[in-house]
């Protein structure tokens, strides 16, 4: 049977990736992001599953609701309800405009605290419900140059614990986070940038199709809390059991792998604005393991055909 899945942040990145991934299961599917234009091409490709778009921005006040609105006016409920909307902003936090800073909060943690809210409402009145929410390895350790995003990671990681608690007495509902480490998307790119060089997620990079099938995994087998990357249990032991190291090595560690040689005049890259011509599944800091593959298969087989014809 289908589930009616809400997805905030589907225009870009994980959400788009999670779009696809549920839209391949059948199940329906209602996706909110800020950008109109972006929201079509995800639609079109989850042509095979029966799609509602609603343009969100998670900062305005009832936007949420309006969507949960949207949802259950079309499709007469709300089964799942996945939010990994973000948006990043580099530099030193005494060189980081205040404005930015407020706004990466507004964004990733009121903005998410808030789709809480809506989904719990509605969760509760029917009885059951599961929302998965997308945190970082950064809501357990911290980074330099990115204090609004660290803060709102580490605000988001309380907000899920304090939830999961609260829900002890309502085994129906589920509330599930999923920690990713770097992931190959756009929002680098995306970001505010305010220390003159672009931002890149520093090795190993996972691919968001791999965080997507996390999520998926939670709405089939929910899970407090999903780690999702290959270094993140040895960085946050080391960011627990040897603090003063791990300060000592993840600045210079930041600027060598977390910053790309790029430089960048001061600007708020997608922060207030979504730029729909950057957004896309993924950000291209990975290779694509099928175009690897397939790549040279496929010169080979023109070469040959070119001999045969």
């Amino acid at each position: 049977m289908s589930r009616v899945v809400v997805i905030v942040g589907a225009s870009s990145g994980v959400g788009r990736a999670t779009a696809r991934a549920f839209a391949e299961r059948g199940d329906r599917l209602v996706l909110a992001a800020r950008a109109t234009t972006t929201l079509a091409e995800v639609r079109a490709e989850c042509a095979d599953a029966d799609v509602l778009t609603v343009p969100t921005d998670v900062t305005e006040p009832g936007a949420l609701e309006a969507l949960a609105g949207a949802a259950i006016d079309h499709f007469g409920g709300v089964d799942v309800w996945v939010h990994t909307a973000a948006v990043m902003a580099y530099g030193r936090f005494d060189e980081l405009p205040g404005r930015v800073f407020d706004q990466v909060v507004r964004t990733d943690l009121l903005g998410t605290a808030d789709s809480v809210r809506v989904a719990l409402r509605h969760f509760r009145a029917a009885g059951a419900g599961t929302i998965v929410l997308t945190g970082s390895l950064l809501g357990h350790v911290t980074a330099p140059y990115m204090s609004a995003y660290v803060t709102s990671k580490w605000g988001l990681q309380g907000l899920a614990r304090t939830v999961q608690q609260e829900l002890r007495d309502s085994p129906r509902i589920r509330l599930c986070l999923v920690n990713p480490g770097s992931v190959d998307t756009p929002v680098y790119q995306q970001a505010a940038n305010y220390l003159g060089r672009v931002g890149r997620p520093p090795p190993p990079v996972t691919s968001p199709q791999r965080v997507a099938r996390a999520i998926v995994n939670c709405v089939d087998r929910p899970r407090r809390e999903v780690s999702v990357g290959r270094l993140n249990v040895v960085l946050r032991a080391g960011f627990t059991v040897l603090p003063g190291v791990y300060d000592m090595l993840v600045g210079p560690l930041m600027r060598v792998a977390g910053l790309s040689g790029r430089p960048v005049a001061a600007q708020d890259g997608s922060v207030f604005t979504p730029n729909p011509a950057g957004e896309a599944v993924r950000g291209g800091h990975l290779p694509d393991l099928r175009q690897l593959v397939f790549g040279p298969l496929g010169a080979v087989g023109a070469a040959l055909r070119r001999r045969l014809g």
